[in-house]
């Protein structure tokens, strides 16, 4: 009672956080059922009846369901190559800056993207690169080149969708690794300057392995979400021409599941994302733990 007592703000805000999880969060997944079932709105939930795995089996049978596995695997494969390491790049530069304003400025300025909207950056980025009006076509025609409309050629729209999530997030993603090197111990680089290690060494020998138990906590969670694409960017950005290299799971959901109605059908297909998602995450966690050999003392 006394402990209560003592840290009851803490408690209160612990409360709050756990309710909205509760409600929000694990309160619908009784509703994941409908996933063995041909589910009806006019029976509900438990009237509709049960169809055991056969919404799985549709799901393995379709044709596209490969090819939609494949785009969104391609997506977020490239997103941990190019995405996933940008924001530290960018946080361990910016670390190196030795005037604090200019700093600042950078990462203010950097950070501004991320407060926009997926509307509103899906039609910057298609303006920017329309064949007619837009930048690149008119930096393309000073080099002599002839404007290609990139929206309408499948090969690029890959490129485009993790070219403009590094645009829109990189500033933000890197705010949890500016608060990572900001605690690490300063007597670390005193002794290594005293020692006379240079900058690159400082940044190789002791920035990097000091932020790399939150890196590797920031990996793990990305695997979580390894097949779920973001839907916001993409349905932005999607047209028919570009189907067949950008349209991914969470798209095929929306026209499946939204637009014809077949509930029961895409809730199997979120739950096998879900699945997977748990998977990868435990895989991740234990390949993290057998490689930091518990040194970090955060596994």
């Amino acid at each position: 009672m006394r402990t209560i007592t003592k840290h009851g703000e803490l408690l209160a805000l612990f409360l709050f956080s756990f309710a909205f999880f509760f409600i929000f969060k694990y309160g619908p997944l009784y509703g994941v059922i409908i996933a063995f079932k041909d589910f009806r709105v006019v029976d509900g939930i438990w009237g509709s009846p049960w169809v055991g795995f056969q919404h799985f089996a549709e799901l393995f049978r379709n044709g596209d369901f490969y090819r939609l596995l494949k785009n969104t695997l391609l997506l977020n494969l490239y997103m941990l190559m190019f995405a996933f390491p940008a924001p530290i790049v960018l946080a361990l530069l910016l670390n190196e800056v030795r005037s604090r304003y200019f700093q600042r400025f950078i990462q203010t300025t950097m950070y501004l993207p991320h407060f926009v909207s997926w509307v509103i950056m899906s039609g910057l980025i298609i303006y920017f690169l329309s064949p007619t009006s837009g930048v690149i076509a008119e930096i393309v025609g000073w080099f002599g080149g002839k404007p290609v409309f990139y929206m309408g050629k499948k090969e690029y729209f890959r490129t485009i969708v993790v070219s403009s999530a590094i645009l829109k997030d990189l500033g933000w993603g890197s705010i949890i690794y500016f608060a990572a090197l900001s605690g690490i111990n300063p007597e670390l680089q005193e002794s290594a300057i005293i020692d006379g290690a240079n900058r690159w060494q400082r940044m190789t020998r002791i920035n990097i392995p000091s932020i790399m138990p939150t890196v590797a906590i920031m990996f793990i969670l990305s695997l979580g979400g390894f097949l779920s694409a973001n839907f916001e960017q993409i349905i932005n950005l999607l047209n028919p021409v570009t189907y067949e290299t950008g349209d991914v799971i969470d798209t095929y959901v929306y026209r499946v599941g939204l637009q014809q109605f077949q509930y029961s059908y895409t809730a199997a297909i979120g739950l096998f994302k879900s699945l997977v998602g748990l998977l990868l995450i435990l895989g991740s966690n234990l390949t993290v733990r057998k490689l930091s050999r518990g040194e970090s003392g955060l596994w």
